[in-house]
């Protein structure tokens, strides 16, 4: 009698992925199954046949010190030995306490209220939510959002209405609350962006909520990098005429830009912060949105009318808050220079690049690098159908993790990637640009 063939784990894996799981951003009518990771080191993924591939966008933008980094493998560990989750309505824990202490030492003057939540959409849910209520608890109507074209601020309904509007937004915004949009501030420098929110608040600033942006770098809208002196402007004139401002750092915090958060980069602090993403290190997902402590104060009374009604069940989960901990401690001097070293690296393959005929606005701000392609028929960077989805494939068959965001080529790299692996990741983006000519 025949044995019946065994089917290796890593086609298993594909076969049953292909026939069970709906991917995020997928077009499964047409996409080829998914490659199974077994297990990551440092800069590194390998799967099931034990074949590299160096991550070049720190899986999602998330993993700051690399994949599987002891310090914060083992806090957690630590912590799971100890309790896994409590009610956060109902208890506080040190794990939460520590980190909310930890990260108002370190944050831009004045954030010193964390409310935890879960991801960074809902870092940002919770922002418009306490931006709103907090003029309604002080007896004034303020119902205006404003925000930037392009802008991206994640996918659940508030955060979609404060986005841009795209291909992520298309099927929904005849449900969103109305926002305002001031002009992309990477497109000309910031000057119309500013001259219509001083317009804008001279007009209607008792109406005005707050203002919400990504400080220095707009990541999924291709990352647009944009001036420090705008947001600074943008800052001033919302100080001037009483409105909050939001900081949504989902992406720019913990160093990514250069300086721990992007808003300290360009020299200010805002009224709100929304952190997510890096705050793990990329172990687990944890959201914190942090407030000044008089925007708090206005929702303490005698009575439970003014409290903020919002919660997730998983809010300031233990384990998280654990990877949090350690994950900020290895933010120390030699990260610093590590990020800088990434930094260097950057801006010296970039530079080599320049020349060519498919390479137009290279960019870099800290540990990111991107450039738009040069598109033949005179195409929009960024746009949502991308002039040459081949580099993906390219790269994943060179070994190398990256994901254009359109016409948008960028490298964000996990900051323990060595000098010469990032050489390799520009190297193997050198090939693909020579063979597309």
């Amino acid at each position: 009698m025949t044995e019946p063939a065994v089917v290796p784990l890593h086609d298993e894996l594909r076969a049953i992925d292909a026939a069970r799981i709906w991917h995020p951003y997928t077009q499964h009518q047409s996409a080829e199954p998914r490659l199974p990771i077994a297990r990551a080191v440092g800069a590194c993924l390998y799967d099931h046949l034990n074949n590299r591939y160096l991550d070049a966008i720190s899986s999602g933008w998330v993993t700051l010190h690399g994949h599987a980094h002891p310090t914060i493998a083992s806090a957690i560990a630590e912590q799971a030995h100890c309790f896994e989750h409590v009610s956060f309505a109902a208890f506080t824990h040190e794990p939460a306490v520590r980190l909310a202490e930890q990260l108002a030492t370190i944050l831009p003057a004045g954030l010193t209220r964390a409310f935890f939540s879960d991801n960074g959409s809902t870092a940002v849910e919770v922002a418009l939510k306490m931006a709103l209520q907090y003029w309604t608890n002080r007896g004034e109507t303020r119902r205006l959002i404003v925000g930037l074209d392009n802008a991206y601020h994640g996918e659940s309904f508030g955060a979609m209405a404060a986005s841009g509007r795209g291909a992520y937004t298309a099927p929904f915004v005849e449900h969103f609350f109305k926002v305002v949009r001031l002009p992309d501030p990477a497109m000309d420098g910031g000057e119309r962006t500013v001259a219509k929110l001083q317009r804008l608040l001279e007009r209607r600033g008792k109406n005005v909520a707050a203002v919400i942006v990504e400080p220095l770098l707009m990541g999924r809208a291709g990352m647009r990098v944009w001036e420090g002196k705008t947001v600074r402007a943008i800052r001033q004139l919302t100080k001037e005429h009483g409105v909050l401002l939001i900081a949504d750092e989902a992406l720019t915090a913990f160093g990514r830009t250069g300086p721990l958060f992007a808003s300290g980069g360009a020299e200010i602090s805002p009224d709100i912060i929304c952190l997510s993403k890096g705050l793990t290190g990329g172990f687990l997902p944890l959201g914190v949105t942090v407030a000044r402590e008089e925007i708090h104060a206005a929702f303490l009374d005698d009575g439970a009318g003014k409290r903020f009604l919002h919660g997730h069940s998983y809010m300031a989960n233990p384990l998280a808050c654990a990877a949090a901990r350690a994950s900020l401690t290895l933010l120390d001097e030699e990260s610093a220079g590590r990020r800088a070293g990434i930094e260097e690296v950057h801006r010296g393959k970039i530079a080599e690049l320049t020349s060519h005929p498919m390479v137009k606005s290279p960019r870099v701000l800290g540990t990111l690098a991107a450039f738009d392609l040069a598109v033949p028929d005179g195409g929009a960077a960024g746009r949502e159908e991308p002039s040459a989805p081949s580099l993906e494939e390219f790269a994943l068959k060179h070994g190398v993790l990256l994901r254009p965001i359109g016409d948008v080529v960028y490298v964000l790299p996990p900051y323990c990637m060595s000098p010469g692996d990032l050489a390799e990741v520009w190297s193997l983006i050198g090939m693909w640009l020579e063979v597309r000519g």
